[in-house]
């Protein structure tokens, strides 16, 4: 640019940061507060609705303690889970996960089922049916046989005396997250009974409360990247439906109006986080429906999905076994896939969110999942996943580089040019073509990587985003790839420990800015070397709103997982040494060659 015009963008460079600035001041800090205050209003409001301190009665939700207190209980103690189960229905509602913690700082385990009587209640376990008559159902009053702790070595045996049956239960665990309901179902009346396992998972609270009770932020990442809400397999169909139109009564594909899906034989019906899975897994080899509680959603009440089995005819004194199986955990990839495999679960793979592009993603995460197990750690395996992708582009990377080689030798006559036929665009035009024809540059040719590129960057992150795999995993500095870069650019990386970075982040609008880490800020630097190599577009308003792309994605990128933004910045520094390695073998000028021909030029003017 001529000075004049460097002028003018610098000028309007910092006019927009005293903008930005004083948008802080006067309208970002005083709504911040105000948001505050009315917080601090609410949770006083709920505070008081709970309790009422006169009567020393409690109308709302309980204390998790008091919540847990209120029901005898098994203790579960298992390899992968912890908790317990509460004997008044037979339920799940207190699971919590060893081994994934909701900060990197690993104090405190994700705890994915609660008791109904708390907040946010989420729990699972399965009914008995004799026609339209529960006899196993919400609060019924199941006893311990014996005692133990349910551990993996140590199944527990519960009884259920009902009108006319006698249920007893055996609950089991694996080492991971896969429970066993094996029932004996005796009938004990003088007639015939028609009797059927119920599975239910119910979930209370607003959707975006109940997922960051689970683990905090995440309500926040409901982009569309990573699906969470129902999701299951019936009918050999993955069936899926978010939580905001499950809460609005939206039918899903298959769904009837009655919120029933086709009975199938094999499958699975669950509701799915981010990364974590409650799942009904009924009897494989015998069908069952599967069902959205369409009465609960019509009324305000919980999601509850539901499977009902296959009926069973039980004469006077004979009694039937069923096993029905409940996945509660977190949906590791080598795990699902040993059960899909071993436990003969359909489709239990798919409980990651690949997406519309599986047939990129899958493979993706195979070669990711397989470079990590050889490395030892997930971000050098991003670091070699990414040489693996550029070289079978390399061809056509070439192709391209030698067309922008062939475009920067002609910035002189394309110059000469413009200067010649200002006055007559048409005659520009032309003579522009012309020379393109003589010396058989193709100004598209630089364009066709990024055809190639944009898939592949939308499938990694897609990748990265959805899988288990990068969650809390450190590498270099970095404590969790699945986070932005934890590092800011106001606190000096560090150096200034009296001001921590991600309350620097925090700052709404500003933090944006000061809050910039190393990675976002190595992107942007080998994004501006990538450019130097390219030829400018002749016309210099487009010229400007390149030069500044790298500013404005390096922002962009400061709020990506900094898996995916390591990835990106190492693909710049090979592709930048592919791209001008070939410039140079075709004897094209760069501004990275002037620089470093000045710099050794330098060096060397002492010894003259």
């Amino acid at each position: 640019m001529e000075k004049e015009e460097q002028r003018n963008f610098l000028l309007a460079m910092a006019a927009m940061i005293v903008f930005v600035f004083l948008y802080q001041i006067f309208v970002m800090d005083p709504a911040q507060k105000r948001y505050q205050a009315q917080q601090a209003a609410v949770a006083a409001q709920k505070q008081a609705e709970a309790i009422d301190t006169e009567a020393g009665v409690q109308t709302g939700p309980k204390p998790l303690p008091d919540a847990l207190a209120a029901s005898a209980r098994v203790k579960i103690d298992a390899p992968a889970v912890d908790g317990s189960l509460r004997l008044a229905g037979a339920r799940l509602d207190d699971l919590s996960l060893r081994n994934y913690y909701v900060t990197v700082d690993k104090t405190d385990e994700i705890r994915l089922l609660r008791p109904e009587e708390g907040e946010y209640g989420y729990f699972t376990t399965y009914y008995w049916a004799d026609g339209g008559t529960l006899v196993a159902g919400r609060n019924s009053a199941w006893q311990q046989v014996g005692a133990g702790d349910l551990t993996a070595a140590n199944p527990v045996t519960l009884r259920l005396e009902a009108d006319g049956v006698i249920i007893e239960r055996q609950v089991s665990v694996d080492d991971n997250f896969l429970f066993t309901f094996t029932d004996t179902v005796t009938n004990t009346s003088e007639a015939v009974k028609t009797l059927r396992p119920i599975g239910t998972v119910e979930r209370h609270g607003q959707f975006k409360a109940f997922l960051d009770a689970t683990e905090p932020g995440v309500s926040l990442q409901t982009n569309g990247l990573a699906h969470m809400g129902l999701m299951g397999v019936t009918d050999a169909t993955l069936r899926l439906q978010k939580y905001k139109p499950m809460v609005e009564s939206k039918k899903a594909s298959g769904e009837s109006k009655e919120g029933d899906f086709p009975s199938t034989k094999g499958g699975w019906w669950g509701l799915s986080d981010k990364y974590w899975m409650t799942a009904l897994v009924p009897v494989q080899d015998a069908d069952f429906t599967a069902r959205v509680n369409k009465t609960n959603l019509a009324r305000g009440g919980p999601i509850e999905i539901r499977t009902e089995g296959s009926t069973y005819d039980v004469a006077p004194g004979a009694s039937i076994t069923v096993e029905n199986r409940i996945f509660a955990g977190a949906k590791k990839f080598d795990l699902l896939r040993t059960y899909q495999e071993k436990q003969n679960i359909p489709q239990l793979v798919d409980a990651i969110d690949w997406g519309w592009a599986f047939f990129l993603t899958k493979p993706f995460f195979y070669v990711l999942h397989w470079l990590h197990g050889h490395l030892g750690a997930f971000g050098w395996a991003i670091l070699a996943f990414t040489v693996l992708v550029k070289l079978p582009l390399v061809p056509l990377y070439n192709v391209s580089f030698k067309s922008m080689a062939k475009l920067k030798k002609l910035q002189e006559p394309m110059k000469e040019i413009n200067e010649r036929f200002a006055a007559d665009p048409q005659r520009k035009q032309q003579e522009i073509m012309k020379l393109y024809k003589e010396t058989g540059a193709n100004p598209i040719g630089g364009c066709l990587p990024i055809l190639a590129t944009i898939p592949i960057f939308y499938a990694l992150y897609k990748t990265l985003y959805v899988t288990l795999d990068m969650r809390h995993e450190p590498f270099w500095y970095m404590k969790d790839l699945s986070a932005p870069d934890p590092t800011a650019i106001a606190n000096l990386f560090g150096l200034l420990g009296f001001w921590d970075a991600a309350d620097i982040k925090a700052i709404p609008v500003l933090g944006m800015i000061i809050g910039i880490g190393i990675l976002p800020l190595l992107y942007g630097a080998t994004m501006a070397v990538l450019q130097s190599l390219s030829p400018p577009p002749p016309d210099k308003m487009q010229a400007r709103i390149i030069m500044a792309l790298p500013i404005v994605f390096m922002f962009v990128f400061g709020g990506f997982a900094a898996g995916l933004v390591l990835y990106w910045v190492w693909s710049n520094v090979l592709t930048f040494i592919q791209q001008y390695t070939i410039m140079r073998l075709n004897g094209a000028e760069t501004e990275v060659g002037k620089f470093i021909a000045g710099l050794l030029g330098r060096r060397k003017a002492p010894a003259d």
